[in-house]
């Protein structure tokens, strides 16, 4: 079910979760949430049961659980950066300009069009009072998150933990590639290739670990991205098959096995030299 929200002044937007003094790691957990503050709901042109079935396809269920663990299970804990809202409110990860190329879909900062190309705001619909209310405070919490473990170890390693559906959606720009279990997104600044081999073997044990497909890239703030190679970047996206019951249902056993992994890949990057 949706999650019930108050109005948005009184909805929060993002936690960061406190992690270990040393540690240079931060995961990130942008989708995990279905709440819809009820001012913003009221935009939405999808009645009640066509936006439950909307929350299913385009939430990351279960991510911040498997965030959890890895952070309950690696010997030096991870901090955590939680997205608290639905990305139907705004997507923190997209660009909020014309550099995103999923506006060509109605997918932008803040989507216009749902996961099947059906209307899900209005024609003409205004996103900058969304943008200056949730995106831009977000993205600016989450720089000095990252401006943070910098000053405290000299670097900083964003792990992005998402997930994606068993079978492509319509509003997926790439597809018709591979859907390994496990697709780890790179970016040619920001992943070094010692991440990509430690996350490689720490997922591993589940059935295929591909790369950049069906999707790609990274998640840096704009204020580090190609320009501070101190800050190193990953996106972990899980099959959904692999954990939970498809679309919207509950997890399963293998949230705690990848939250396990997570934390063998977290592990691995805290004890790395810098």
């Amino acid at each position: 079910m949706t999650d019930a929200a108050p109005p948005s002044a009184a909805a929060p937007s993002f936690e960061l979760v406190t992690g270990a003094p040393d540690s240079p790691v931060l995961l990130h957990v942008p989708h995990s949430s279905r709440l819809v503050p009820s001012d913003v709901r009221a935009d939405i042109v999808l009645g009640d049961a066509a936006l439950e079935r909307e929350l299913d396809h385009i939430t990351d269920g279960h991510t911040d659980v498997v965030a959890a663990v890895a952070a309950t299970s690696a010997d030096a804990t991870p901090w955590r950066f939680l997205n608290r809202l639905s990305r139907l409110v705004v997507d923190p990860e997209r660009f909020p300009d014309e550099r995103e190329e999923m506006l060509s879909v109605g997918m932008g900062a803040v989507y216009t069009r749902t996961t099947h190309r059906a209307e899900l705001r209005p024609a003409g619909f205004d996103p900058a009072p969304l943008v200056e209310r949730y995106f831009t405070p977000y993205a600016e919490a989450m720089t000095r998150a990252v401006d943070e473990r910098l000053a405290a170890t000299g670097r900083a390693v964003i792990v992005d933990v998402h997930s994606y559906p068993t079978a492509a959606l319509p509003y997926e720009l790439h597809g018709d590639g591979p859907r390994p279990p496990v697709c780890l997104g790179t970016d040619r600044f920001h992943t070094p290739p010692a991440l990509l081999a430690a996350a490689r073997r720490a997922f591993a044990g589940f059935g295929g670990v591909g790369m950049d497909s069906p999707f790609a890239g990274t998640y840096v703030p704009l204020a580090h991205y190609g320009r501070d190679p101190r800050v190193s970047a990953l996106m972990v996206e899980i099959r959904r098959d692999l954990y939970m019951t498809e679309p919207g249902g509950p997890a399963g056993p293998g949230a705690r096995a990848l939250g396990v992994a997570l934390a063998a890949l977290v592990d691995a990057v805290t004890d790395a030299a810098a």
